[in-house]
């Protein structure tokens, strides 16, 4: 049976590609940080001696067949077991013994989300948080701030404290490094209790190299965004896709209107055509917009049910 951490089953996830380099240090950091914490090693197709090593090292291992963060992360919410899950990337880059102050805030302020947001220890050429990494991670964390609320300022931290409450009722949908702005997301859309902590953030060790993508990755993010957008505010996406429709309509109509004011004749046919179908398009998009918000509505409303159906951190730790 697992130890307890203030009477809580503590669970660290670690979502590892080809990370033999690095995963011995992550399993033993940890664990020095954490006597208690069970550690769960994910392997996501890896090439080299990931799993080998960190079941020499005492960690559970589980194989996952989907590639993709996102679909690792879905398969640790629903394989393992416990009060609170510790989610950090296996290449050995977050700080181990924060893990107690995530924890312990995570407890004390019964959250369901606690984000440690990344401070650099060392911000030289070496630093694994590179300038393109750090401005991507700005911008998307601002587009997030400005459509869905919150006040996170580190979105895309791969080191996350959650809830039990909050691990099984994820439903999670990406399949790639995308997920962080998912797990965020959902967080705001059912106004669950989170927080950030700030936590040094150091240079990958010698040897290993990041599967990040700045490009690829932000692109796919920014994406989801926009997937999530639609899915989450259909009203207003669509209500502002109908004004875009109807205002080129009415750009459109003018000179026909102006022309038909002058001479009492309307000689722009295809052109009325055009205007005619904007303004219906955009009429249909308003009305779209509506449904969907009500099956949003609905939706949304199921997901809490799902959440407040798990019992909650909290109620079974520390007062």
């Amino acid at each position: 049976m697992d130890s307890l951490y203030r009477n809580l089953r503590v669970a660290l996830l670690v979502p590892c590609h080809n990370e033999e380099v690095t995963v011995r240090q992550v399993i033993e950091d940890f664990r020095n940080a954490m006597p208690q914490i069970a550690i769960h090693v994910f392997d996501n197709l890896s090439t080299d001696r990931t799993s080998q090593i960190a079941r020499e090292a005492g960690a559970q291992v589980w194989q996952v067949g989907l590639k993709g963060k996102g679909n690792v992360v879905r398969r640790m919410f629903a394989d393992v077991d416990a009060d609170v899950y510790v989610m950090v990337d296996g290449d050995a880059t977050y700080d181990a013994p924060s893990v107690r102050r995530l924890v312990d805030t995570l407890i004390d302020r019964r959250l369901d989300m606690v984000v440690g947001s990344r401070v650099e220890a060392d911000a030289g050429p070496a630093s694994t948080y590179r300038p393109g990494h750090r401005f991507g991670n700005k911008l998307l964390t601002g587009c997030v701030q400005r459509i869905f609320g919150g006040t996170f300022s580190d979105m895309l931290s791969g080191y996350r404290v959650f809830s039990r409450r909050y691990a099984k009722s994820f439903p999670a949908q990406s399949h790639g490094f995308e997920i962080e702005t998912e797990l965020t997301v959902h967080a705001l859309e059912l106004r669950m209790p989170c927080a950030e902590v700030d936590t040094p953030y150091g240079a990958r060790p010698e040897g290993s190299a990041s599967k990040l993508s700045t490009y690829r990755d932000g692109w796919r993010i920014l994406m989801t965004i926009f997937r999530l957008v639609i899915s989450e505010k259909p009203l207003a996406f669509f209500a502002l896709l109908g004004s875009v429709l109807m205002a080129g309509a009415v750009v459109i109509a003018a000179p026909v209107v102006i022309e038909f004011s002058q001479t009492g004749v309307v000689r722009r046919f295809p052109t009325l055509s055009l205007v005619t179908i904007l303004m219906l398009a955009g009429a249909v998009s308003a009305v779209c917009g509506l449904v969907l918000q009500t099956v949003t509505n609905m939706r949304r409303e199921l997901k809490r049910f799902a959440y407040l159906a798990v019992n909650g951190t909290a109620a079974c730790g520390e007062a």
